[in-house]
């Protein structure tokens, strides 16, 4: 018998991202809104899947994560949550790994497959809220730092003040700044980028890792950077399918 095809599944706080599975690497994803049942369907049927399928789904918004692991065994298919660092193939240096966002721990999952033999990594995720992580030489995960994202520290600015407009931040701004909004623009864009390197200035300082960058605004804040980074818009879902595919979950 044929085994079903698999599908990987990040739900974020934002959107959701699924991604098409086959043997050897995630060949597809699509980013769809959270609570929109017709959109899934929908791209089930533009993929051309039928019944059952087996789905691995992470997520940092649990509620929204059981309301998509619900609607999908309403469809008779194979559901499994990855909710404990326990069902990854990932070893880490924390006393606490399960208050880790396991988003986290499944991009290291991911980059233990492509850094450097013997060489640590730095891991960046930059969406809603921006993750440096460090994995070490050994492949083990030691933690990191979390800060606001790009458009998180927008809304904020906005929010917490009286004039302040809600602004867009889709790269640097030439400086000085003539206007509010492109003040802002220059005030957030350089703040993130400027934290991220700092971290991993942090992070070097017993050696030169790889920089790993993945996340909705990795694009734009990796031409920022000092350093070659390798971009990876699909290092969740890969840690992900990787997950699935190991001896813990199979």
């Amino acid at each position: 018998m044929e085994s079903a095809t698999l599908l990987v599944v990040d739900v974020g706080n934002t959107r959701i991202k699924w991604g098409r599975c086959d043997a050897w690497s995630v060949v597809e994803s699509v980013a769809l809104l959270p609570d929109d049942t017709t959109a899934w369907q929908h791209q089930l049927d533009i993929w051309h899947l039928q019944c059952p399928l087996k789905w691995v789904v992470t997520s940092v918004h649990p509620a929204r994560r059981d309301r998509l692991a619900d609607w999908l065994r309403t469809r008779g298919d194979s559901v499994q949550l990855l909710v404990a660092p326990t069902q990854l193939p990932l070893r880490t240096a924390l006393a606490h790994p399960e208050k880790v966002g396991i988003d986290r721990l499944l991009d290291a999952v991911a980059v233990n497959s492509r850094r450097r033999a013997g060489g640590a990594a730095v891991i960046v995720d930059a969406g809603t809220a921006v993750t440096v992580d460090f994995l070490d030489r050994d492949g083990v995960f030691r933690g990191g730092a979390i800060l606001p994202g790009l458009g998180l520290m927008a809304k904020s600015l906005h929010d917490y003040t009286a004039l302040l407009p809600l602004v867009d931040v889709v790269g640097p701004v030439s400086m000085p700044a003539e206007s509010t909004i492109d003040a802002m623009r220059a005030g957030i864009f350089a703040a993130v980028a400027g934290g991220m390197e700092r971290l991993i200035v942090e992070l070097s300082q017993d050696s030169t890792p790889q920089v790993f960058v993945s996340g909705g605004d990795a694009a734009i804040l990796a031409k920022a950077m000092g350093r070659p980074v390798e971009v990876w818009p699909l290092m969740t879902l890969e840690g992900l399918r990787l997950t699935a595919t190991s001896p813990l979950l199979t």
